[in-house]
């Protein structure tokens, strides 16, 4: 029985910090905006443990910091911030594409389970794209990130794909608090997801980091930070 107690406390204890995190991508926790253990056990009508273990978690992943005496905060990012962020999105982004598609030009050992997984994952990048286009930022983002993580488990390494949808979180997360409020999104947002799931398809490497090159420009460009 304790063995089914802690797996439950595990499972509160993500649900709470996925609750948490989509309330900071939506932007009703505000960068800066403190709260307590006892506020979110509260306010979720659960016990202390597993929200203190979820807010830890979630300060270990960067979204939250800890406050000495006070408990914790949304954690304010910088537009510097978001450049390193997407700096680093590119730089893991060329070597999972170069794991995924051979020097000459062929998907790595051509596995079958590629081609299958790319009809789900298209399906995905063309909601995101839709979503884009409607200038709806929440289904956006829930999109563009089970798009990419899906992307990224093509690769068999499962700890590249943490890292790369973890990052992806901080890099949205940077992003709301800087978009939320702005009108017109519908204009303004990258809806390319397609064009990469093309290049995959037709294993061009050179494609693929081109389509990436574009969005990772347009995300600066849509937060007033010229790509370099």
């Amino acid at each position: 029985m304790a063995g089914i107690g802690a797996v439950t406390r595990s499972t509160l204890r993500q649900q709470i910090a996925d609750a948490l995190r989509d309330e900071v991508l939506a932007g009703r926790l505000q960068p800066g905006q403190e709260f307590t253990v006892k506020e979110i056990a509260e306010q979720y009508g659960v016990s202390a443990t597993p929200v203190r273990e979820a807010l830890v978690d979630l300060s270990a992943q960067g979204l939250l910091d800890a406050v000495q005496h006070r408990g914790f905060e949304v954690h304010a990012y910088s537009l510097g911030d978001y450049r390193a962020m997407i700096e680093a999105r590119g730089l893991i982004t060329d070597g999972l594409f170069r794991r995924l598609i051979d020097a000459e030009g062929k998907a790595v050992g051509e596995a079958p389970r590629h081609s299958l997984a790319l009809g789900p994952i298209r399906r995905r990048g063309e909601e995101a794209a839709r979503a884009a286009t409607a200038g709806d930022l929440n289904i956006l983002i829930g999109y563009d990130l089970r798009f990419w993580r899906e992307v990224s488990a093509l690769v068999g390494n499962p700890y590249l794909a943490d890292f790369l949808h973890r990052l992806r979180v901080r890099s949205w997360v940077c992003a709301v608090q800087h978009l939320r409020g702005s009108t017109g999104l519908g204009d303004r947002l990258w809806s390319g997801h397609p064009r990469l799931v093309d290049a995959l398809v037709h294993h061009d490497p050179v494609a693929a980091h081109a389509v990436v090159t574009d969005y990772h420009a347009h995300s600066l460009g849509l937060l007033g930070q010229p790509a370099e």
